[in-house]
């Protein structure tokens, strides 16, 4: 019997490998696809909005996908301007950025301290950080250049998206095989807009924060923080970093502590205790899991892997969560938080 099962899960584990290795070598369809769903997912709220109003399927979906792509097209359009002149001007913050090494390593001297100057400069290389957020928009901006496929996509999917959970319930009466297909579309639903509206605020503010304080490039930085902001804890670390390092070449070092400071306002704020009562403690993952996902979805899909990590282990989280069988592995994804004791289960009985 043993010698079974562990056959069966050698047999499981051999099917993960195969079926990761097919997705890694697909990935040049499958990401245009999952960007597609996470767009028709958010969208779909609005769509329905404007069906409940009493527009037609057409017209709903035509003015939907209108909005949207004016609101693209105008987000692409600063992006790619405020990007191109941030690339160029790249070496010469790396270069102003060198002269506080200088005073650190004096500041040192005099106190009879030695700071590993070099050390630190290759930890905190400017040029790589700058690069790595210069890179990450321009990634995703190279997305788009399928964006008519893409948009077509979203398209089709919104349409479909009223008959598809139909289907699905239909097909899993017939088998068993999907139970509370409903309850889970919904859980997904709502977790993508929420965030994406959490997110989106959180830009906003990083925008008019960035915009007062006066750093060079406010609205990359705001998207840069929308984007990271689906990634909890590490993400909002990441989008501070080049908006600091940038303060600190361009206004001086008060500056920059002050929106250091902000930022992490900003993340305990929105992170810490807007966004659990919104959503709810349930969907929480452990900070391992995170940093996890992180790397697993970033080497199976590249940067929009890293961008869609949390979303993508979010969703197989709800899903496991459905099932009996399968919840254990939903607790293990989990925070840890609002797991009963076995004292207190006992207690309850």
């Amino acid at each position: 019997m043993k010698d079974t099962n562990i056959g069966y899960y050698f047999l499981v584990m051999a099917s993960v490998v195969v079926v990761l290795a097919g997705v890694k070598s697909a990935s040049a369809i499958i990401i245009p696809f999952l960007l597609s769903l996470f767009l028709a997912i958010i969208l779909s709220p609005l769509y329905n909005f404007f069906r409940k109003k009493g527009l037609m399927d057409g017209l709903a979906l035509t003015l939907v996908i209108t909005l949207f792509v004016i609101l693209l097209a105008l987000v692409a359009k600063l992006i790619g301007s405020s990007a191109q002149e941030f690339s160029s001007n790249v070496d010469l913050y790396t270069q102003k950025l060198t002269i506080y090494y200088t005073y650190i390593k004096e500041f040192g001297d005099k106190i009879g301290v030695e700071i590993p100057v070099d050390e630190i400069s290759s930890m905190i290389n400017a040029k790589q950080i700058m690069g790595f957020s210069r890179g990450l928009l321009q990634s995703l901006s190279a997305l788009f250049t399928n964006g008519f496929v893409i948009l077509l996509t979203v398209l089709f999917m919104l349409l479909e998206s009223n008959n598809f959970i139909k289907k699905i319930e239909f097909a899993s009466a017939q088998n068993g095989v999907i139970n509370h297909i409903d309850s889970i579309s919904s859980q997904i639903k709502e977790y993508m807009v929420l965030k994406a509206i959490i997110s989106l605020f959180t830009g906003l503010i990083v925008w008019i924060v960035l915009l007062f304080i006066g750093t060079d490039y406010a609205f990359l930085w705001a998207v840069l923080a929308f984007m990271l902001n689906f990634i909890p804890n590490i993400g909002s670390i990441i989008a501070a970093v080049p908006a600091v390092l940038l303060t600190l070449v361009q206004l001086g070092v008060f500056s920059s502590l002050l929106v250091a400071v902000l930022y992490v306002v900003i993340n305990i704020v929105m992170g810490s205790i807007i966004e659990p009562k919104v959503m709810g403690k349930g969907l929480g993952l452990s900070t391992l899991v995170v940093f996890l996902s992180l790397l697993f979805w970033g080497w199976l899909l590249g940067m929009v892997g890293m961008l869609l990590s949390i979303p993508l282990t979010i969703m197989a989280k709800i899903v496991f969560d459905a099932n009996e069988n399968t919840k254990w592995i939903a607790v293990m994804l989990g925070s840890g938080e609002n797991i009963p004791m076995p004292n207190e289960n006992k207690r309850a009985n």
